[in-house]
């Protein structure tokens, strides 16, 4: 069975954006970061998102110049929208309409498959942890409080998940990785 991995970028009180630091990664992007995320993207996956996540994803890649983009155009994407039609600007990239509930299952049941990670796509994350499809979560905690400043809690309507903890990491000597398994105790 293929395992569905849940990356998520967090402020230390579970925010997803906001705040006063508007800069890409609230302003800690650092060389240990840097190397975790080109390392996620060398990794073979399936990366799964929302319509947003490929609308706001696919615009940048596009029009950036970050040595990760070309990678990311050559990993198979799979975008789950009832919107979004053929031709899509960003190769390798698979449309879903069936239900999350019965289409991801049904990936997940292919024995030969790559591993599949979301990328952003809050309300599809919130649909897979609802479903109890998510084998792994990875949260990299960012050393900021965003208070009544924050935006989009990147836990909110979940619902209870045991999680067991598999590794923590530490990057740049301020961001803490980490790296769950879902599971009872």
């Amino acid at each position: 069975m293929r395992e569905l991995r849940v990356d998520m970028f967090s402020t230390v009180d579970g925010y997803g954006s906001g705040g006063p630091r508007s800069a890409p990664y609230w302003g800690y992007g650092g060389p240990d970061l840097f190397k975790w995320m080109h390392a996620q993207i060398a990794e073979e996956h399936v990366m799964l998102m929302g319509a947003t996540t490929y609308r706001q994803m696919s615009e940048i890649v596009t029009s950036g110049d970050d040595p990760t983009f070309p990678r990311m155009a050559e990993l198979p994407k799979i975008v789950f929208s009832k919107t979004l039609r053929q031709p899509l600007t960003w190769a390798n990239t698979t449309i879903v309409d069936d239900p999350v509930e019965t289409a991801v299952p049904a990936l997940k049941a292919m024995a030969d498959g790559l591993p599949m990670r979301t990328i952003g796509s809050p309300s599809l994350v919130r649909s897979l942890f609802r479903l109890g499809l998510v084998d792994r979560v990875r949260v990299m905690v960012f050393p900021m409080i965003h208070g009544t400043a924050g935006e989009e809690p990147v836990f909110a309507e979940l619902p209870v998940v045991d999680l067991n903890l598999a590794d923590t990491t530490v990057l740049d000597d301020r961001l803490v990785l980490l790296d769950y398994r879902i599971g009872g105790h």
